[in-house]
């Protein structure tokens, strides 16, 4: 059996393979996070075996079928509190079956695919999945955001995909002196003794940026299309309302969904979280940059 460990947003992974055709090529993304040499006594927040041997035909409850980016999930809630999750591709083809413990502390996934970049995109996805919902209770969150760096702080544009935040976050590179891009999709976030960092990880979506780095968060801000430029600091009640939908959460499991909120919450009351209306130019860009530059709590 191959060993991988990975260490993403401060929280350790262990991978194990039971068969020789699956290892880490599977998974090219996650190199720049590989830990040689864990902490003495260190343990995984997760650990997932890939074992393309293992199946399930016991009962199971349908929660429902979730898309996301085109890709499909099945949810089967099982007896004792665990959870089977069917992975497809764009094509609706099923790639993986994803077994987890009611916390995702232990979970197995079986590729099903034949080819390698259905594999990968399997194990990839099933990495997220444990990852997002095994950390829900370490005040960690899985967003789904583009996050640029400047003056060693974090910020992360918020917003469907489609609308433009990646857009938003090129146009701070492009026109602000010295920023650099952290994550362009799938960024890890973490109250660390009451301080919000944000982190690189192995999901950036199309964009290749797998950088295992991290900072301070700065702000959030939510993109929407408008035809002026304009930005307004959200209130409490609003900033929940919109980082909910952006936190990789599952509704339906109370413990991991509470945990979720709660998290949430502690991050607004760590950082300012604002909604900017605007066009796709370097102004919009400025405002945004100039205002929460200005307006850090």
């Amino acid at each position: 059996m191959i060993n991988d460990l990975y260490r993403v947003g401060g929280h350790l992974i262990d991978i194990r393979y039971t068969d020789e055709w699956n290892d880490e090529s599977l998974i090219p993304s996650f190199r720049p996070f590989v830990v040689e040499h864990p902490e003495e006594d260190e343990q995984p927040a997760f650990l997932l075996t890939v074992d393309d041997s293992f199946s399930y035909d016991g009962p199971r409850d349908e929660v429902g079928q979730f898309d996301g980016s085109g890709n499909n999930y099945g949810v089967y809630q099982l007896p004792d509190g665990g959870y089977l999750i069917e992975i497809s591709n764009p094509r609706r083809e099923l790639c993986g079956i994803l077994h987890a413990d009611g916390k995702f502390n232990h979970c197995t996934v079986a590729l099903l695919a034949e080819g390698k970049n259905d594999r990968g995109f399997a194990l990839n996805n099933s990495l997220m999945m444990a990852y997002a919902f095994s950390t829900a209770d370490k005040q960690t969150l899985l967003l789904h955001a583009s996050v640029i760096r400047k003056d060693g702080k974090g910020y992360l544009m918020t917003a469907p995909s489609g609308t433009g935040k990646s857009t938003h976050t090129y146009l701070w590179y492009k026109n602000i002196p010295d920023c650099d891009l952290m994550n362009d999709d799938n960024p890890v976030v973490r109250i660390v003794d009451g301080v919000a960092i944000i982190y690189g990880t192995p999901w950036s979506g199309k964009t290749p940026c797998y950088r295992n780095i991290e900072a301070p968060v700065g702000a959030i801000v939510r993109i929407q299309q408008r035809p002026k430029n304009e930005i307004r600091r959200l209130k409490p009640v609003e900033a929940l309302t919109h980082l909910l939908p952006a936190a990789s959460s599952m509704k339906w499991d109370r413990h991991i969904y509470l945990n979720i909120c709660d998290t949430i919450s502690a991050l607004i009351a760590c950082v300012g979280v604002y909604e900017l209306g605007c066009l796709p130019n370097a102004e919009a860009a400025w405002l945004c940059y100039e205002t929460v530059k200005s307006e850090r709590n």
